[in-house]
C-alpha cells in the first residue's frame, strides 16, 4: 500500500507529513537530505525504545547518519519540568547545534517534550516526528503545538514550532495495546464532529473495523484526520481563530485529566471522548443542536468501547465546583473568561464565550449521575 503525502502549507516553513506503512525503515534515506552533517540525537520514551528504536537506528545507519539516543520514562508525567531539564542537558552535553536535528520517536508526550526542547535549544533546532501512536499521528506530531504540564494544568508551558518533516508509519499501530489505539481514535472522532459529518459517518460504518486492525481504513482515517488539521493550521498557525476549534472536547477533558492526577486512570483520548460527549450535551441544553446529535455521539462511543460520562471514570473525580476551577486553566480562556467549544450539530462546531455555568453545573450532574 503506497504511502500518502499531506502538506502543512505555511509558506517557507511548510513541511511534509507522509503516512504509510514501512516509514521508520525508510527514514535515514527521507531525512539524508535534510541534514547538513548527517547528525542526529533521538528522544524516545523506555516502551517505545524497546519496540520500535532499533529499526530507527538500522535505517539511519543505512544512510550513514550519526545517532545518539535518550529513553526518557513512559508515560505522561514525563511531561514536566524534570524530565524536559533532564532532555535539554542531555542535547547540550550531546553538543547538537542549529543544523542539526532533533528526532521525536514516540506519542504525544514524547513529540511535545522534544519539540519543546528543540524550540528553546539555541533558540531554535529543526525536529522531525515519528509519532508511534494513533492520538500522535492524527494530533499531536501535526501543527507544532510543543510544550510541557505544569501543575497548574495541562500544556500551559511551551512554544509554537514547527517540524521540519513527520513520518506517521502505520505499521507501529500494531503494536499498540488496545485503550492506546482507542485512546487515539477519540482524537480521529473529534475530526469529523468538529467540521465533517460526513466522516463521522464513515467513522460509525468503519470505526470497528479499524480499531480490529484493517490497514487500509487506518491510513485513509490517519491521512483524513492530519489533512483536516493542516487545513485549519494554514489558516490559523497560532490559535488566534478557527484552530481553536480542535480544542472540541478539551476544555472539559483536560480538567478531567488534571483532577485525575494525569495517570492511567484517563488517557487524553478518553478524556477527549468524555468531552466530546459533554459538549454535545451542553450545546443541546442551550439549544443549539437536537438531542439526538449527543445521543448519536455516546452511541458510537459506547460502540467503540470508550466512555462517554463521568461515570464511566475509574476513578473518583472531584466536586463540579471543582472540575470548573480547573477548566478555569484551559489555554482558552481570554480576559479571564472561559469559552467553550459547542455545535449546532455533527461537524458544526464553533467557539462559544459567554456559556450559562449553570447549564455546565447541570450536565456534569447528570453525566455523574449513576
Amino acid at each position: 500500500m503506497p504511502a500518502e503525502e499531506v502538506t502543512v502549507q505555511l509558506g517557507r516553513r511548510s513541511y511534509p507529513v507522509r503516512i504509510g506503512p514501512g516509514l521508520i525503515d525508510g527514514a535515514g534515506a527521507a531525512i539524508a537530505p535534510m541534514t547538513q552533517r548527517k547528525r542526529v540525537a533521538i528522544l524516545t520514551d523506555e516502551s517505545v525504545a524497546g519496540l520500535h528504536l532499533d529499526r530507527l537506528c538500522r535505517s539511519l545507519d543505512g544512510a550513514g547518519i550519526t545517532h545518539a539516543e535518550l529513553a526518557l520514562p513512559a508515560g505522561e508525567k514525563t511531561k514536566g519540568w524534570p524530565e524536559f531539564s533532564r532532555a535539554v542537558e542531555w542535547l547540550i552535553d550531546e553538543k547538537i547545534e542549529r543544523r542539526d536535528l532533533v528526532i521525536a520517536l514516540g506519542g504525544g508526550v514524547i513529540g511535545d517534550l522534544a519539540g519543546f526542547a528543540a524550540a528553546v535549544l539555541r533558540r531554535g533546532v529543526r525536529f522531525i516526528q515519528i509519532p508511534t501512536t494513533l492520538l500522535a499521528q492524527v494530533d499531536s506530531s501535526v501543527g507544532g503545538k510543543t510544550g510541557i504540564n505544569s501543575a497548574s494544568g495541562k500544556n500551559l508551558i511551551g512554544a509554537f514550532h514547527q517540524p521540519t518533516l513527520v513520518l506517521a508509519d502505520i505499521d507501529v499501530l500494531k503494536t499498540l495495546p488496545k485503550r492506546d489505539f482507542l485512546s487515539g481514535y477519540g482524537e480521529v472522532m473529534k475530526y469529523g464532529l468538529l467540521g465533517d459529518a460526513k466522516f463521522f459517518g464513515w467513522l460509525e460504518k468503519n470505526g470497528p473495523d479499524l480499531a480490529a486492525g484493517d490497514t487500509a481504513l487506518r491510513q485513509y482515517a490517519v491521512a483524513h484526520s492530519v489533512q483536516m488539521k493542516a487545513d485549519i493550521v494554514a489558516r490559523d498557525e497560532t490559535e488566534e481563530g478557527d484552530r481553536a476549534l480542535l480544542n472540541l472536547g478539551h476544555t472539559f477533558g483536560h480538567a478531567l485529566e488534571a483532577a485525575t492526577g494525569y495517570s492511567e486512570r484517563l488517557l487524553h483520548g478518553e478524556g477527549v471522548a468524555v468531552g466530546c460527549a459533554l459538549a454535545f450535551e451542553l450545546s443541546a441544553r442551550l439549544g443549539l443542536c437536537s438531542q439526538e446529535e449527543p445521543s448519536r455521539v455516546a452511541a458510537h462511543l459506547a460502540a467503540m468501547g470508550l466512555p462517554s460520562r463521568l461515570r464511566d471514570i475509574p476513578a473518583e473525580l472531584p466536586d463540579d465546583e471543582s472540575l470548573i476551577r480547573l477548566m478555569g486553566q484551559d489555554k482558552k480562556v481570554r480576559d479571564g473568561k472561559l469559552r467553550f467549544i459547542l455545535a449546532r450539530g455533527i461537524g458544526k462546531a464553533f467557539v462559544a464565550e459567554d456559556v450559562d455555568m449553570g447549564a455546565v453545573r447541570q450536565v456534569l450532574a447528570e453525566s455523574r449521575a449513576a
